[in-house]
């Protein structure tokens, strides 16, 4: 076999050697190739963890009133649904250090920089941010949040955000 290979390709018994590497080299190319394809998988699953799905048929979505919106009956389920419990806002792994799983109200209120400004949500990160105005939108990587929900929340804001 080696005498018909080196007839047709012209190898010498000598090269026999260097082309165990070039095969060599071959598999750690592909190698590479498979960890960079592991790799970007992992971080495509990794950013795509924040999903903003209810899997249980139970959970209804959340419906603010026109006024007097309560954090307890209102705000904090919304957050816990959409935020915490996607795994972006809860437990010591927060995202931007914002741990919205219950009790949030004093996370939500005392966090660096400011996210609620209270009387006046157009000035309050928080609204800027899931209304679009400011990137990226919140929830991240997700459906927005209905009007009802965003303007409930500046409804609560704009009411004073109080802890009731």
């Amino acid at each position: 076999m080696v005498l018909y290979l080196r007839r047709i390709v012209r190898w010498s018994p000598q090269d026999i050697p260097s082309i165990t590497r070039i095969g060599e080299v071959a598999v750690q190319k592909v190698n590479k190739r498979i960890k960079r394809s592991i790799y970007s998988i992992a971080l495509l699953l990794i950013i795509s963890s924040c999903k903003d799905q209810i899997t249980d048929p139970n959970t209804n979505p959340i419906v603010f009133p026109d006024a007097n919106v309560s954090y307890s009956k209102h705000i904090e389920p919304l957050f816990q649904q959409r935020c915490a419990l996607s795994g972006c806002h809860a437990g010591s792994s927060a995202q931007a250090g914002l741990d919205l799983f219950t009790p949030s109200y004093s996370s939500l209120i005392n966090h660096q920089p400011r996210l609620v400004n209270p009387g006046a949500s157009n000035n309050s990160l928080l609204v800027q941010r899931i209304d679009g105005r400011i990137a990226p939108q919140m929830p991240y990587l997700s459906q927005p949040m209905p009007a009802n929900q965003i303007n409930g929340i500046k409804k609560w804001i704009d009411e004073g955000a109080k802890n009731n």
